[in-house]
């Protein structure tokens, strides 16, 4: 860990009787970055997050914040401050009230107080509303005072735990752009628990992907996106067409593979694989490219279309029964296609990227979550 480092999992294990919740997390979050946590439900990320307020302690393991051992300090004691799906304003209180609380807990001097809440008031867009009741308030707005609430106390990191999934869908993508430019005014460490990919890769600087416990990468958006280092990654980030296949030759950061049609694919490879091995080749819909009249790449029938606006999506199967989605711009040069239409299927050299097999794998799509 570096000096860069506000929080620091190290090795940590917690488990509920037998269930292991969390497996051996082992990372650190930057100071002043939006970090997400991002999976399916149960995948451990509440926990890991519970476990940095303090409401719950690790089974095995450390957790420190700027470099000090809290695994056993209470979270009063701690200077982290948790905003829920729930925001738990207090009725009966005008908004800067709401947002004073915790400075009149600390007994800070009352000319502090003002001058702090009407700074975050100020931040969070609400520098009119301090006279307001909660109820008198949108749900985007008594989420802004549940942030300035937390912030105003000058946190070392603010945990956020699903706090959009009580907003409706327009108004939870108005917010994200919200939370990140919030975070990037106060200069606070955001920690952000989400099962959205679309929240994640909207306002994270990085994202750790958790599944069944344990993180499977960390990276950027653009790095979780196009270069995922496991089949679950590939499908649980965006939409990805995930086909069988048998390593042929790896030379450094590239392989090649075959296909079931027996067409060699080349593209970057996950460490590990060898000759010989099962794995994965994963392209994404929108990197592919459909043609008619030629045989370049894999020939697959169409077994739908739908129009979305700014693209086609094309659901193709090929002969060896791999069902395949391509992405395609409405300008593109295509002849009217119908279901039952054979075309050929081609992509960018940089296009895909192979992976280890799971042991599960079936030839199969993965869609979004």
């Amino acid at each position: 860990m570096t000096d860069e480092t506000v929080i620091a999992i190290e090795h940590v294990t917690k488990r509920f009787g037998a269930f292991v919740a969390v497996d051996d997390a082992d990372f650190g979050i930057r100071r002043g970055e939006f970090f997400s946590m991002l999976g399916p439900s149960g995948c451990g990320k509440t926990t890991t997050l519970r476990m940095i307020a303090g409401f719950e302690q690790p089974s095995e393991g450390a957790i420190r914040l700027v470099g000090e051992d809290v695994s056993r300090v209470p979270p009063y004691k701690r200077n982290v401050n948790t905003v829920f799906q729930q925001y738990a304003l207090f009725p009966h209180l005008s908004v800067s009230a709401n947002v004073a609380f915790g400075l009149q807990s600390k007994k800070v001097p009352k000319a502090d107080i003002a001058r702090r809440v009407d700074e975050m008031l100020a931040v969070v867009r609400l520098a009119d509303f301090g006279a307001r009741k909660p109820a008198q308030l949108s749900g985007g707005q008594q989420q802004r005072v549940a942030l300035a609430r937390a912030l105003v106390n000058y946190p070392s990191a603010l945990l956020l735990d699903e706090p959009l999934g009580a907003l409706d869908l327009k108004l939870r993508q108005t917010m994200q752009l919200e939370l990140k430019r919030i975070q990037r005014e106060v200069g606070i460490t955001f920690v952000f628990v989400t099962h959205d990919q679309e929240e994640a890769l909207t306002m994270s600087d990085r994202i750790a992907v958790m599944n069944e416990g344990r993180v499977e990468q960390i990276g950027t958006p653009e790095e979780i996106y196009h270069q995922p280092a496991s089949e679950f990654v590939a499908g649980f980030i965006g939409m990805a067409n995930l086909l069988p296949a048998t390593m042929e030759n790896v030379d450094g950061a590239r392989a090649t593979a075959v296909l079931p049609d027996g067409t060699a694919v080349s593209a970057a490879a996950v460490e590990g694989l060898t000759r010989g091995d099962p794995a994965t080749f994963m392209i994404r819909p929108e990197r592919m490219q459909l043609q008619v009249g030629t045989s370049e790449g894999i020939s697959a029938e169409v077994v739908d279309l739908v129009f979305q606006g700014p693209l086609i999506r094309f659901e193709l199967k090929t002969a060896q029964g791999c069902p395949i989605v391509a992405h395609v711009g409405p300008d593109e040069n295509l002849p009217l296609l119908r279901p039952g239409d054979r075309v050929q299927i081609t992509w960018d050299a940089d296009g895909g990227r192979l992976l280890r097999r799971h042991e599960q794998m079936a030839a199969s799509t993965a869609v979004p979550n």
